[in-house]
């Protein structure tokens, strides 16, 4: 049976997940989830009572079917080859290409980070995690979030951590609603609730609440 993971985002900014270019990708952050879940798993982003847009709480921002997972040494070459745009190119004018997940160099010993939404203190949390995981089905709604039907309010989770195991009754439930809703699949249905580069010190903050993220979510003994 495939497992539902659910977890609070706190800042949503397009980086992780990363939904562009016809592929979401869940590749930094979260380094429990990206151990844990293997294809044919779903992941749900919830909205934050504090989100950069206001209180979006038990609202979807955005779920994806794990369709393709494969080391973060395996995603460097698969982007290098297949999917360059994921690769940050920091002076780009197009966001989307600043906003690269494919952060980390295997070629070199140890992966060197390249220039990108976080710094040498994410690193641990970030390689922590071994795994990229790809969607080639998913629904990324950003600062367009969409209420949850009440019958699965269950699978919130705020603060820290994610929720699976207690999900296991809310799976077919929430797999109908979703695609229920209508909305067309692999799609960037809204813009990323915050804008990191309107402001130089944006980057940092939200790297450095990343890497505290990552640092509980790896300290938690309770995934549910």
């Amino acid at each position: 049976m495939p497992t539902l993971f659910s977890y609070c985002i706190p800042v949503d900014d397009g980086a992780a997940p990363n939904p562009f270019w016809g592929i979401c990708t869940l590749v930094i952050c979260k380094p429990k989830i990206r151990s844990r879940a293997n294809k044919g798993d779903w992941i749900v982003g919830t909205g934050s009572v504090k989100s950069p847009i206001g209180d979006v709480s038990g609202r979807i921002v955005y779920a994806m079917k794990v369709t393709q997972k494969m080391t973060m040494k395996e995603y460097d070459a698969f982007t290098a080859h297949n999917l360059a745009q994921k690769v940050p190119d920091w002076q780009n004018w197009d966001i989307r290409r600043r906003l690269g997940d494919s952060i980390y160099d295997f070629s070199k010993e140890p992966p060197e980070q390249r220039k990108s939404v976080h710094n040498r203190g994410n690193t641990k949390t970030d390689l922590n995690g071994h795994f990229a995981l790809l969607s080639e089905h998913f629904f990324y709604f950003g600062d367009q979030p969409v209420p949850l039907s009440p019958d699965l309010m269950p699978i919130v989770k705020q603060g820290q951590g994610h929720r699976s195991t207690s999900n296991a009754p809310y799976f077919d439930t929430f797999v109908r609603w979703i695609h229920n809703l209508g909305f067309e699949e692999n799609t960037v249905l809204g813009r990323p609730q915050i804008d990191l580069f309107s402001d130089e010190c944006l980057v940092t903050e939200c790297a450095n609440a990343c890497r505290v993220e990552g640092e509980e979510d790896l300290r938690s003994e309770n995934s549910d």
